[in-house]
């Protein structure tokens, strides 16, 4: 009988034992589990909503016309020296002197060679000079029919090419035309464009983008929104930095901004960039844009 009751104490014992020391392992485990899980929270990117001027756009492709442009053909027998054009006269200038008269510039301008060089002659052994006054660009566009009630003498609008992609010239339209084309069924209007730096070249392909119905709405960066099937949410930052998921309405997108219609007031601060580190009514660290 005492050696019955031994074995069962050395059991009793060695299961004590085991369970401490499980016991123990798990309130350690649990410890530093809960010591090293108390991540601070993310560096979020956010930005407060504003008001920012939109527009609807038309886009379209039409030549450069230069404001002014004059041609010159001169005899070569007429000539008393070699001729070497400058590249720019003044209005008033001698272009080039001949033996009979002198060609006086009749406004400011730009000089070239009808051809390559100045020794490209025609059937009459004769040499073509022209003068283009650039300081202004127009250029003739078609825009679609269903624009026609939009587009107005004066609206502003913005013109690259492919010379100067990174480029952008600024103008107006200056002239609209009374009829829509029954062919093409467009409206043809002409864009007066700004060009002081000499920078578009008359006969360039223009990329003209006119803008339309301008208003002044919220906004919020583009990189801000997510969508969900049909819906669009934003992260809402509240006052004790708490990114909750709000949705919202958009209008048009201009420039990396979108118009934000509902769901939204001026001056709420919303993630700006990082949603993928955002959790919904999770805390954030705020960083100003």
């Amino acid at each position: 009988m005492k050696r019955s009751t031994k074995i069962t104490s050395i059991i009793i014992t060695f299961f004590l034992i085991i369970a401490i020391v499980v016991i123990g392992r798990m309130m350690i485990g649990n410890h530093f589990a809960k010591k090293f899980s108390k991540r601070p929270p993310p560096g979020i990117i956010v930005t407060e909503v504003i008001e920012i001027d939109f527009s609807e756009k038309i886009q379209s492709f039409g030549t450069a016309i230069s404001k002014k442009n004059e041609s010159f053909r001169i005899k070569r027998s007429d000539l008393i020296k070699e001729l070497d054009l400058k590249e720019y006269v003044k209005k008033g200038e001698i272009i080039v002197k001949l033996n009979n008269r002198d060609i006086i510039a009749p406004f400011s301008g730009v000089l070239g060679y009808r051809g390559i060089t100045g020794d490209i002659l025609d059937s009459n052994n004769s040499i073509i000079i022209t003068l283009d006054d650039n300081s202004v660009i127009y250029s003739d566009l078609k825009i679609p029919e269903i624009f026609a009630n939009e587009i107005k003498k004066g609206l502003p609008i913005t013109a690259r090419f492919s010379g100067n992609k990174t480029k952008v010239y600024k103008g107006t339209v200056s002239a609209v035309s009374s009829r829509i084309n029954a062919e093409t069924r467009s409206l043809l209007i002409r864009v007066k464009i700004d060009n002081e730096d000499a920078g578009l070249i008359p006969g360039s392909l223009l990329e003209v983008t006119v803008n339309y119905n301008k208003r002044n709405s919220l906004g919020i960066p583009d990189t801000s929104i997510m969508l969900e099937g049909e819906k669009i949410y934003v992260y809402k930052v509240s006052d004790e930095n708490i990114a909750n998921k709000t949705e919202i309405k958009i209008g048009i997108r201009n420039a990396g901004y979108v118009e934000v219609l509902s769901g939204l007031i001026e001056g709420e601060s919303i993630v700006a960039e990082g949603l993928k580190k955002v959790r919904p009514r999770g805390k954030i660290k705020p960083i100003k844009r």
